[in-house]
C-alpha cells in the first residue's frame, strides 16, 4: 500500500526546487523523515540544508519520525526571519500592503481604553545593511559583500504564520500584565526605510507593556515561518536562522 501526500516548499528551497507544491507518493507508515528523503531525492540540491529544516503536517510543527496517513500536508520550514473583538484585546495580520508609523497610533487606538496607562509601540523598518544568511547562502552572500541591499522580500506560511502569532499572544497573556496586543507584519516586497513589522503592547503599567512588546518582537522573528531575502542589484540572499518550535525557557 502506498499514501499520496503534498509537499510544500519556501524561500530559498522553492528557488532551488523550483516549485512550491510537489505531490509524493510514500510507502504506508512513511514518516515525515521519509518524506524529506524522498524530496531530496529528487531535487539533491536541498540535502546539505537538513540540519537547519523544521517541518510541519497539516500546519503544526511536528517532530521528523511523525507518522503521515494519506492525504497530509508536509511543509518544510527553512531558517526564518512574523484577530478582533468588540473591544479589542488582539490584532495579529500579515499585510501585503504598506504601513508606516501612524500604524502605532492605529494599533493603539483600536487597544487601549481608560484604564490603560501604558502604550508601548516597536516598528521594525528595512535597511541597507545585511543581515546573518541563513545557512546554504553563504556562497552567496559572499558574492554581494560590500554591496548595500536595495529591498527586502518576505513571504510566509501564512496559516502557520498566524497561528504561531497567536501562541505568543497565549504566552504574552500568561506572562504579563497586558490588555491589549497588536503584531503586525508585511509580506511581499518592502522597499529600504519602509516598515515590515509592527507591534504594539497596552497595559495598566509601564513595565509590563515594555515587556511584553519586547517578548512580542523576539518570539515572533524566532518562531514564526516567515522568511526575509535581501535583494541587492543582480540577485537575492535569504538570511535568518533555524525556526525555533516553542518558547524555550532562558536563564
Amino acid at each position: 500500500m502506498s499514501i499520496a501526500v503534498r509537499i510544500r516548499l519556501f524561500a530559498m528551497q522553492r528557488e532551488q526546487a523550483g516549485t512550491r507544491d510537489l505531490p509524493v507518493e510514500l510507502a504506508d507508515g512513511a514518516s515525515i523523515e521519509d518524506a524529506w528523503a524522498a524530496l531530496v531525492a529528487r531535487f539533491p540540491v536541498l540535502g546539505p540544508g537538513r540540519a537547519s529544516v523544521r517541518f510541519a503536517r497539516n500546519g503544526e510543527y511536528a517532530e521528523p519520525s511523525t507518522r503521515l496517513e494519506d492525504g497530509d500536508e508536509v511543509a518544510m520550514i527553512p531558517p526564518v526571519s512574523g484577530g478582533a473583538d468588540a473591544r479589542q484585546t488582539r490584532v495579529l495580520e500579515l499585510r501585503a500592503s504598506p504601513f508606516d508609523t501612524a500604524i502605532l497610533v492605529e494599533l493603539a487606538d483600536r487597544l487601549a481604553d481608560a484604564g490603560d496607562g501604558a502604550v508601548v509601540g516597536f516598528l521594525g523598518r528595512t535597511r541597507s545593511t545585511p543581515g546573518t544568511p541563513a545557512p546554504g547562502q553563504e556562497a552567496e552572500a559572499a558574492r554581494h559583500a560590500g554591496r548595500a541591499v536595495q529591498s527586502l522580500e518576505y513571504e510566509a506560511h501564512e496559516t502557520m504564520a498566524l497561528a504561531m502569532l497567536s501562541a505568543i499572544a497565549d504566552e504574552i497573556e500568561a506572562r504579563f500584565e497586558v490588555t491589549g496586543l497588536a503584531i503586525v507584519h508585511r509580506l511581499g516586497s518592502v522597499p529600504l526605510g519602509e516598515a515590515s513589522i509592527a507591534v504594539v503592547a497596552v497595559s495598566p503599567h509601564r513595565a509590563a507593556a515594555f515587556d511584553a512588546a519586547r517578548y512580542a518582537i523576539d518570539e515572533t522573528k524566532a518562531r514564526a515561518p516567515i522568511w526575509k531575502a535581501e535583494r541587492f542589484a543582480d540577485g537575492q540572499v535569504w538570511v535568518g536562522h533555524p525556526a525555533r518550535t516553542g518558547f524555550e525557557e532562558t536563564s
